[in-house]
């Protein structure tokens, strides 16, 4: 492998000045890899860095808290709101936040890459504090979409940049199973809207008191923040490399920091002052980790993950399943696939997790078709229906959910990381908003099994684009990711 990257030196040399320094090349780079390698026996202490990770996880508790919020609720709200039966602006409760989250996504990047991660935290509370009040207090559609697309807002600033930030806090021989805190702490928030929502049916305007619940984590992630390190990925690109180095004694350690450092200013090759513009992302020499990065997002939501999240109680309301036992199945199964996921993320690695979950997914759609087919109230019937959403979600949690928010800010330059991450969100929000807006519509429209037919589809397409296009990362550093996807390139 070294002699590889000592051979793709020649190429660096020969690439754009602008994009690597010409005082250095790759076999600088070799060098930093065989001193990591003498080190691989004594890695940094994970103790250090998790509590700062588990701040962070508090914005994926929020995520699959408000995309799980008015599940349960959304007939008692369209009651008590005057929009019963009409399920086009039921689809617009769910999707108004999903668009809030587009536009937050969009100026998510700038923010990290302008105020720093913890401040980007911060100010992705904001929004949430004041908009779900909002939604708390309306008396009419139109409030409730207004505080909706508020949360929406806080929602698409706060995912990335956990992503973003869990990555360039990890120790790498940790950095996937820090990456599955973020699909347990979603699961934990959907699982929590779901337990909330239960009293919804019994005591009259319970609804209400669950988007006030919300307000809870988004002041404490406001408040424990001011406590966490700042990225020193961030820090350094800043120009403050002792403050850099300084949170990297406090996250690795300071026998690992000086190392740390050391590898740090290997991915600044002088051009971090630039900014980056929307057409070097889609044309440039990093349009291809973009594609994958955006395509991925994509079919993990065109997989039709959350219409399950979304709707799952008026779906099996309509197959005669009790909604509370299918809410208990599908909080089960996601957590039960998390949990699989956090064992096997640094042992199978990212890729092998990503073809097996897409598989699944593809074949429980399957069996969501067949238990379409049977007759209804049927004991079959029932028994596919259940098992097939709740095999959908667990092969969702073990590898589609979690995967894409961990691989690509691995794979990202440091340069482009946080506004990369923001583009291939705003893809993923796009999508999302989709698939909230339309999904009872096209229910109605095509049926049980065409609809599950076309998500089966979607996952076995993902299942032929991971196997071609993406890189495995499991135990490198973001040094190394870099130079492997750089001999990749010009290979």
């Amino acid at each position: 492998m070294l002699a590889d990257l000592r051979r793709s030196s020649t190429h660096k040399r020969a690439m754009d000045p602008r994009d690597y320094d010409e005082s250095t090349d790759l076999e600088d780079d070799t060098e930093l890899l065989e001193n990591s390698m003498e080190q691989e026996t004594e890695n940094p202490p994970w103790k250090l860095s998790i509590p700062h990770v588990l701040v962070a996880t508090i914005v994926p508790f929020l995520f699959g808290y408000h995309l799980g919020v008015v599940n349960e609720p959304l007939e008692t709200i369209s009651v008590d709101l005057g929009f019963h039966g009409n399920t086009l602006q039921e689809g617009l409760v769910v999707s108004t936040c999903l668009a809030g989250a587009f536009v937050g996504s969009l100026i998510s990047g700038w923010v990290a890459d302008e105020v720093g991660c913890r401040r980007a935290f911060q100010l992705c509370a904001l929004p949430m504090l004041i908009g779900a009040p909002i939604c708390a207090t309306s008396r009419n559609l139109t409030g409730m979409l207004l505080g909706r697309i508020l949360v929406g807002i806080g929602l698409g600033i706060g995912p990335p940049v956990a992503s973003l930030y869990v990555t360039e806090i990890s120790p790498a021989h940790v950095r996937g199973t820090y990456g599955s805190f973020i699909q347990i702490a979603t699961c934990l928030g959907l699982m929590t809207a779901l337990v909330v929502g239960i009293p919804v049916r019994s005591i009259f305007g319970w609804w209400r008191i669950c988007f006030w619940i919300s307000i809870f984590p988004a002041s404490m992630l406001s408040l424990l923040m001011a406590f966490c390190v700042e990225s020193p990925h961030w820090l350094y690109k800043q120009g403050r490399h002792g403050e850099a180095e300084n949170e990297l004694e406090k996250l690795l350690g300071a026998s690992h920091a000086k190392d740390a450092i050391i590898e740090l200013s290997k991915t600044q090759r002088g051009d971090e002052s630039d900014t980056i513009k929307l057409a070097e992302l889609l044309c440039g020499r990093h349009s291809r980790v973009v594609f994958i990065g955006s395509t991925l997002f994509a079919l993990q939501q065109l997989s039709g993950i959350n219409a399950v999240f979304y709707f799952s109680s008026t779906v099996f309301r309509r197959a005669g399943v009790s909604s509370n036992l299918a809410n208990v199945c599908v909080g089960i199964a996601n957590l039960i696939g998390s949990f699989i996921a956090l064992a096997l993320m640094d042992k199978l690695g990212r890729k092998a997790l990503l073809l097996w979950s897409f598989f699944g997914m593809a074949a429980s759609t399957g069996l969501q078709v067949l238990a379409a087919a049977s007759p209804p109230s049927s004991t079959i019937g029932f028994l596919l229906s259940v098992g097939g959403m709740m095999l959908f979600v667990l092969m969702f949690a073990v590898g589609a959910g979690p995967v894409p928010g961990l691989l690509l800010p691995e794979i990202f330059h440091n340069r482009i990381r946080a506004k990369a991450m923001a583009f291939c969100m705003s893809v993923h929000w796009v999508a999302n908003f989709l698939v909230g807006l339309l999904f009872l519509r096209l229910l109605d429209r095509m049926g049980t099994q065409l609809l599950y037919s076309m998500f089966g589809s979607f996952c076995l397409l993902a299942v032929v684009f991971v196997k071609q296009n993406v890189l495995e990362t499991k135990g490198k550093s973001l040094q190394e990711i870099e130079i492997a996807l750089l001999a990749q390139d010009q290979s």
